[in-house]
């Protein structure tokens, strides 16, 4: 393909140079920009019949000044001018989505980062218990949790208690991980973080909720927008104080893409909305009898609730694409099939996946599994973190139980667990018995166990249940995923068998070891020279 290629006088080629990558392809990326600038040259290309460099020249181009960043400040206003016409005028809600920021929220709750990480179409960084003890002091002093004047001076004698029996037991823990597991033949800094990473592991069920964390967020306006409303609609005062100042911060860098959220008639109507639903569906659950607290403390369960179609149909939609007929007809072709022929139909739509990035294609996605799990908050944060998928959860309570790992009985440091735990109910119960119902699960170890549906397609099952039954994961999240597979093997043999990645191992072991040594590895191998470009390649400066 020959492509069509402008052509620009060298006073234009000065004005658009500092911001597009080239002046002389069909693909370019636009740099030294504001999200709002970005925003309204998008909002005006869709109609515009020209292309986007001749168009900044056209409408832009005037308004910017010499610096490398034009439209700050009061050379904005144009800018946003049109495009709030847009998202404002018009209504075109798909216009937020042409821009997008970076924000960090830090020295969050363990609760909040759920509320943060809730929507689909934004990209989320969190802190790891998985890396990070939480033993040390916070600038300012006092261990890492969250506080609030209305939880009380009992709430923070309760958490700086929990979280001395968390640093006493790392380091009992640590040291019965290095006799139990002594090293060997690998590298002397991998076997450290590895037993570091383990004791970190088993104790991480002792971390209150409250536990503060800090969280990276990239999303588009559009994306944000529906953050601060929930948020700002939300029962739980950290969220809302929290959405406030993640509102001020956007409105300093993408202001136009958030306008909407504190004005009366639109995010004023919004919120209100949600905390009417919210309401009503909890007068309802009232009327109907289900807001009884029930105890169940037999421990974690994975339940396959419902299934939505069937291998068939998912023959049918691996073959719809490549074909030029109906889904009827390639459904009755298939009809006429023998067993051995779609297995090895089934076979060819898996593919030879080499390793579990190597995903089975949308056709997968004509069926979909309905799971209610009930697991310790600790894994529950790790799954609710898949996107592709339908999570609904129920509010943490103790009733649901919690457990000991076998392990950290057998470290020695199984009652001062138990005492933590203890704790930490007693506290969750006078919370609530003082009505501070939204604010008592702060107080819960993430120990303690919740219920939750997972509603996901068989491909983003595969991706899911691959990757969270690998050996260097969590036990507790390893577990449901297993079960999750054993679930949908009974039902789906045959999408069962394309997640040839599970990994259904449970020897004891060190489950980061194979990580850190690939790391290790990575970074020995990085340290080398650098290889030449292939033959009929020059290297970009």
């Amino acid at each position: 393909m020959r492509y069509p290629v402008e052509s620009f006088t060298p006073a234009e080629q000065d004005l658009l140079t500092p911001h597009f990558t080239n002046l002389d392809k069909p693909v370019f990326a636009l740099t030294n920009l504001p999200e709002t600038a970005k925003g309204a040259l998008f909002s005006r290309y869709s109609r515009y019949g020209g292309t986007l460099r001749r168009l900044y020249l056209d409408e832009f181009a005037s308004d910017a000044t010499g610096s490398s960043r034009p439209f700050d400040g009061e050379e904005g206003k144009r800018a946003a001018k049109l495009y709030e016409s847009v998202f404002l005028g018009y209504g075109d809600d798909s216009i937020a989505q042409l821009g997008g920021a970076h924000i960090a929220t830090e020295w969050v709750s363990n609760i909040l980062t759920k509320v943060l990480q809730r929507g689909r179409l934004a990209a989320y960084l969190e802190q790891s218990t998985r890396y990070i003890a939480y033993d040390q002091e916070m600038p300012g002093g006092g261990y890492r949790y969250f506080r609030d004047e209305n939880l009380g001076p009992r709430f923070s004698e309760s958490m700086d208690e929990i979280f001395g029996i968390y640093s006493d037991a790392l380091v009992k823990v640590e040291a019965w991980a290095a006799d139990k597991y002594p090293r060997g033949d690998e590298p002397e800094g991998p076997w450290k973080r590895s037993i570091k990473a383990k004791a970190l592991d088993l104790l991480r069920g002792l971390l209150p909720a409250a536990t503060l964390s800090h969280v990276g967020i990239f999303a588009s306006g559009q994306a944000y927008e529906q953050l601060l409303f929930r948020m700002m609609s939300s029962p739980l005062p950290e969220a809302r104080q929290v959405g406030g100042m993640i509102l001020e911060e956007l409105g300093k860098v993408i202001p136009s893409f958030v306008s909407r959220v504190d004005r009366p008639d639109r995010g004023g109507e919004w919120i209100t909305f949600l905390e009417n639903r919210r309401s009503a569906t909890e007068d309802w659950v009232a009327r109907l009898g289900l807001d009884r607290r029930e105890e169940d403390t037999d421990g974690p369960t994975v339940d396959l609730l419902n299934v939505r179609g069937n291998e068939e149909d998912l023959l049918a939609g691996c073959l719809f694409e490549s074909t030029g007929v109906s889904e009827t007809a390639i459904r009755s072709r298939l009809e006429a099939m023998s067993s051995e022929e779609r297995a090895e139909l089934m076979g060819a739509m898996v593919g030879e996946r080499a390793n579990r990035r190597h995903r089975p294609g949308r056709g997968f996605e004509s069926v979909s599994y309905r799971f209610e799990i009930v697991s310790d908050y600790g894994a529950f944060r790790d799954l609710q973190r898949h996107r592709m998928l339908t999570c609904q959860w129920q509010t943490l309570s103790p009733d649901l139980g919690a457990g000991v790992p076998g392990e950290v009985e057998e470290a020695g440091v199984g009652e001062e667990y138990e005492r933590a735990l203890e704790i930490s109910r007693n506290e969750y119960e006078r919370l609530r018995g003082e009505g501070h119902e939204a604010l008592a699960p702060y107080a819960l170890c993430l120990g303690y166990r919740i219920r939750y549906v997972l509603d996901l397609n068989a491909r983003e099952a595969v991706q899911l249940i691959e990757l969270r039954s690998g050996r260097e994961g969590h036990p507790t999240y390893r577990a449901v995923a297993q079960a999750m597979h054993e679930s949908i093997e009974n039902v789906h043999p045959a999408v069962a068998n394309a997640m040839v990645h599970l990994d259904t191992t449970d020897e004891p072991r060190l489950e980061r070891m194979l990580s850190e040594i690939r790391t290790h590895k990575k970074k020995l191998a990085g340290a080398g020279t650098s290889s030449p470009a292939p033959p009929g390649f020059s290297e970009l400066g």
